[in-house]
């Protein structure tokens, strides 16, 4: 299975060759530091491509501090994120650079039923996007299954899937929903890797796209 991983994260990024497909390729980095006992340091850089890669989509920085409520279940966040979005102008090959400065809060609490451990995030958005101000609530409901182990302990290969809706609070309030299946493999309690695949769906059409995603602890 690690080599089945491996070999799928280096074949990936040759996989796509223009704007005209509809899988694009998302790489993701989360990082996540400990502060003393109950405080932690969020940070996160996703680059987002149209296509397998060098067709940039979008580019987002985000970071932000937490703080346990309860050791490991309940954690909130203040945050910030700058987003590069580069969009396609309609009927044409030129792009359009749009800059957005969001701050958000959010709310993590996770819990275990069998070997299943589940995680809800709650995130409300007050989003900056060039001239406009825009407010925006988001859920996300996600599932891990180890495959090798009974528990998440190092070397254990395991199935991750979530949900995540996207609801503005004003004008349309559907903005989008993201469906994710993947499968992912814990080096140690520092690092994790995970290939998987997510559609999103848009209240006209939709998208599909290959996400490379690396966990890191420190």
């Amino acid at each position: 299975m690690k080599k089945i991983l491996f070999i799928c994260m280096l074949i990936v990024p040759f996989l796509g060759h223009s704007q005209d497909s509809s899988l694009g390729n998302w790489l993701l980095y989360f990082g996540n530091m400990k502060i003393k006992s109950d405080w932690n340091w969020h940070n996160e850089v996703q680059y987002r491509n149209y296509n397998a890669i060098g067709d940039l989509e979008q580019l987002l920085i985000r970071t932000g501090i937490g703080y346990n409520l309860t050791e490991n279940n309940n954690n909130v966040l203040l945050g910030y994120g700058y987003i590069l979005s580069q969009n396609y102008i309609d009927g044409t090959d030129d792009k359009v650079d749009v800059n957005e400065h969001r701050i958000y809060q959010q709310f993590i609490t996770r819990q275990k039923i069998g070997i299943v451990g589940l995680q809800h995030r709650y995130r409300f958005e007050q989003r900056f996007v060039e001239s406009d101000f825009k407010m925006r609530f988001r859920y996300f409901l996600s599932l891990t299954v180890p495959i090798n182990n009974k528990e998440m302990i190092d070397h254990t290969v395991y199935f991750s899937a979530y949900n995540e809706i996207f609801l503005n609070t004003s004008g349309t309030i559907f903005d989008r929903d993201r469906l994710y299946g993947g499968f992912g493999y814990k080096l140690s309690n520092k690092v994790r890797l995970e290939l998987g695949y997510m559609n999103q769906f848009f209240s006209k059409g939709g998208r599909d796209q290959i996400n490379m995603i690396t966990f890191i602890n420190f």
